[in-house]
């Protein structure tokens, strides 16, 4: 266990669940076009470290590493598109046809999906406490958003929500080797801002653009800071110790923290069941940062490049 990375994985989590209240303060606000201001702030910050703390959160040296090859690009358009842009519209297309239960529920399957598809991937059997680890956060997850109801295009754009929730970790883990989480924050950041503004002209929001309030705009500087800056460097270097695995079954702590920031917020305690959940997600956890035995190494490596270094896997990297 690398406790710097449970220390990072945890507070992104944190930071992303007390944002869904600050969020309140834009739905007002042309939602794409909310979004392509605040990645825009975001990529100049994420330029600024770059130029002048590249290597903030242990990336590598800058020195034969400037270029980025045509793989690189195409990996972090993948992540623009697939984990920050589509992530986002398909959330907005769920809640538009599901209960916000029903889509925190899906969703927060992710750690699952990462759990069994990041070894596979890369060649791996995937490590049997780790599963079922990460199956007992899923169902944590899903006590504390409990059940709710959707019709046919609100469970697809669900599963759309899903893929990019866990397309924007395993694409990231195949890069922050090499390019640290510094830049592949800014770069998919910056990516992702000419496809959110064309995604808004698409869904006609260029008729009811305007200047945002000044409640709008502390919300949004909120949003590109903490939210895109912050706890995307958190979540890519915590990512980058602990391996897509093991980070994975922390967006379980995400629904926690979004349940306490409201209780505290609304003044409500949150329910007998919803404390349940906490406690199950709490389970899985404990039972995934054990130490896990190392998989048997296959006959031939399938991807080139593993997300995490050899120490700090602890044997579920393989090959």
């Amino acid at each position: 266990m690398n406790p710097v990375g449970v220390l990072l994985c945890t507070a992104a989590m944190i930071v992303l669940g007390n944002s869904v209240s600050i969020s309140r303060l834009v739905l007002n606000y042309p939602t794409l076009t909310g979004q392509t201001l605040r990645y825009a702030v975001a990529t100049v910050l994420l330029a600024a470290l770059v130029r002048y703390a590249p290597r903030l959160g242990g990336g590598p040296r800058p020195a034969g590493h400037r270029r980025l090859r045509r793989r690189d690009w195409t990996l972090l358009a993948a992540l623009a598109a697939t984990g920050l842009v589509a992530f986002n519209i398909c959330v907005l297309a769920a809640l538009r046809h599901a209960d916000p239960a029903t889509v925190g529920t899906i969703v927060g399957a992710a750690p699952l999906a990462l759990a069994l598809l990041g070894p596979l991937l890369r060649g791996c059997r995937p490590a049997a406490r780790l599963v079922l680890a990460a199956g007992i956060v899923v169902v944590g997850t899903a006590t504390v958003h409990g059940t709710g109801t959707a019709d046919a295009v609100g469970l697809t754009a669900c599963a759309g929500a899903l893929a990019g929730e866990v397309a924007f970790s395993l694409l990231a883990a195949a890069l922050l080797d090499r390019l640290g989480a510094v830049r592949v924050s800014a770069y998919s950041c910056g990516l992702a801002v000419p496809m959110f503004a064309l995604a808004a002209l698409v869904a006609g929001e260029a008729t009811r653009w305007r200047l945002p309030t000044a409640a709008e705009t502390a919300a949004f500087g909120y949003l590109a800071v903490m939210l895109t800056v912050v706890a995307f460097l958190a979540w890519f270097t915590g990512l980058r110790r602990l391996g897509v695995e093991r980070a994975g079954m922390f967006i379980g702590v995400l629904p926690i923290a979004t349940l306490v920031s409201a209780a505290l917020l609304d003044r409500e305690p949150p329910s007998a069941g919803q404390s349940v959940g906490v406690l199950i997600v709490a389970a899985g956890l404990a039972i995934g940062l054990g130490r896990v035995l190392p998989a048997r190494q296959p006959s031939r490596q399938i991807v080139d490049a593993a997300p995490v270094e050899p120490e700090h896997q602890q044997g579920v990297r393989c090959g």
